[in-house]
């Protein structure tokens, strides 16, 4: 599908007191405020029309804004995050989606739910079952989605080390095509897909996200940037080191619809 809009939220002076597991030290104010306005001109450039939100200091992760909404042609579905220092996240992301869209669902308690769990491939979900996401907020997903037509599955990611979300590891690329880190590359779920593996050593690359024809990509890894090249992928390198740093990569940065 062709995407016209994002919704991207810039990073606060206080994004990197936001939660993180990747032990890369702390990241550069001014960097990342550089890096997210060369992300802003990479989906403008890719013909969307960007809603910029301000940085929101009560919610250091609030730049990933990913993960308080996932959004269909026909509904926006509010999620439950399951880090309870980003709840209160939802709350202006809705009032902000209602900008666009009439009808909403909501995750309610005891589900979790956070967007970055959640790959879309044309009309099926696969929604990822991490720290994050529980089973119960799952299964709210996935009668939301059955109502607006699409089919679903689910992929328990608990147990795959250096996985935060399923999309730290997976992406979709159209065509009946996944990009698929190493360690979910022989994952039942996925025997009916063509699949591109990424090399261990690139791994964070695995969190790419097709626009209009583009694949945007993370920075410094040439192997994979080779790879989808020789395939036939037009592909948009973008610096996202400091993002990096704080569990984030690129489509956290943005909802695209």
């Amino acid at each position: 599908m062709n995407f016209k809009n994002a919704i991207v939220r810039q990073p606060g002076k206080n994004f990197s007191q936001g939660l993180t597991t990747a032990n890369l030290g702390s990241p550069d104010e001014l960097l990342a405020l550089e890096q997210h306005a060369a992300y802003c001109r990479a989906l403008q450039d890719c013909g969307l029309k960007l809603a910029t939100l301000g940085p929101d200091l009560n919610y250091p992760d609030s730049t990933f804004v990913e993960d308080p909404a996932i959004l269909l042609p026909t509904a926006a579905i509010i999620t439950r995050p399951g880090a309870a220092s980003r709840a209160g996240e939802v709350v202006s992301m809705r009032r902000e989606l209602g900008r666009f869209y009439s009808k909403f669902y909501e995750i309610t308690s005891p589900g979790t739910l956070e967007g970055g769990d959640i790959c879309k491939a044309d009309n099926h979900f696969f929604i990822g079952i991490s720290n994050r996401t529980n089973e119960e907020g799952a299964r709210q997903l996935s009668e939301f989605l059955a109502q607006e037509g699409y089919t679903s599955s689910m992929v328990d990611i608990r147990n795959i080390p250096g996985i935060l979300h399923l999309k730290t590891g997976i992406a979709y690329l159209g065509n009946h095509t996944l990009i698929l880190v190493e360690r979910l590359r022989d994952h039942p779920m996925f025997k009916d897909y063509r699949t591109i593996s990424v090399d261990p050593q690139e791994n964070y690359a695995a969190n790419c996200i097709l626009i209009n024809g583009r694949v945007l990509i993370a920075k410094g890894f040439p192997k994979f940037q080779s790879q989808l090249e020789a395939l036939g992928y037009n592909t948009l390198p973008l610096e996202v080191s400091e993002f990096e740093k704080m569990d984030g990569g690129l489509s956290c940065l943005s909802l695209r619809f």
